[in-house]
């Protein structure tokens, strides 16, 4: 098995591409070794000391550490990921933690702005999301309210210095292009 990796405009993330498809629907993603326990892939890469942070997508894997360096951390998350991908165990113990399960129930928007917010989710569906997925990380509607669009930042995107400039240059200008009534896109 080969696993790939690539960096991330997240010093400290990584992502790691196994050659196999990492989640078939949806996401997931751990900030702490508790809630890694739902994943046993998740939860042994919380095993190496310096990781703070694990992300699925369909076929990548971010890794985000502490202040450690990754030349000592990626030989361990590679062999970690080897280990559980040739184990034959699935990638999650628990499907009720895939965030579109999760992230649907906390949406708020007036039922006014239904066909503002489709277009929306469309827009970042199409355009925004398979771009951020390059970069190891993922963008998902939050909420609409007063013309102000609030969106989670995930994997990679998640602290990355470079964000609130992928929000407001790329993301807001996109949205209030296709979108007039968008007046601001904010981090939630």
């Amino acid at each position: 098995m080969f696993i790939q990796t690539e960096a991330t405009p997240n010093p400290a993330t990584q992502k790691f591409l196994p050659g196999k498809v990492v989640m078939e629907n949806g996401t997931a993603e751990f900030r702490s070794a508790e809630e890694a326990e739902a994943s046993p892939l998740a939860a042994r890469l919380f095993d190496i000391p310096g990781v703070t942070g694990v992300y699925f997508g369909y076929d990548f894997i971010s890794v985000s550490k502490d202040n450690a360096e990754w030349q000592h951390l990626k030989p361990a998350i590679l062999g970690s990921i080897m280990e559980h991908f040739m184990s034959g165990k699935p990638v999650m113990g628990d499907a009720s933690i895939l965030s579109e399960d999760v992230d649907a129930g906390d949406e708020f928007f007036d039922e006014g702005d239904e066909s503002i917010v489709l277009t929306i989710k469309e827009l970042l569906e199409t355009r925004v999301r398979p771009a951020v997925a390059q970069d190891g990380g993922d963008i998902t509607f939050r909420g609409f309210k007063d013309g102000k669009v609030y969106l989670n930042m995930k994997g990679s995107c998640s602290g990355c210095p470079s964000s609130t400039a992928t929000l407001k240059h790329g993301v807001q200008n996109l949205l209030r292009h296709f979108v007039p009534e968008v007046q601001e896109v904010i981090a939630a």
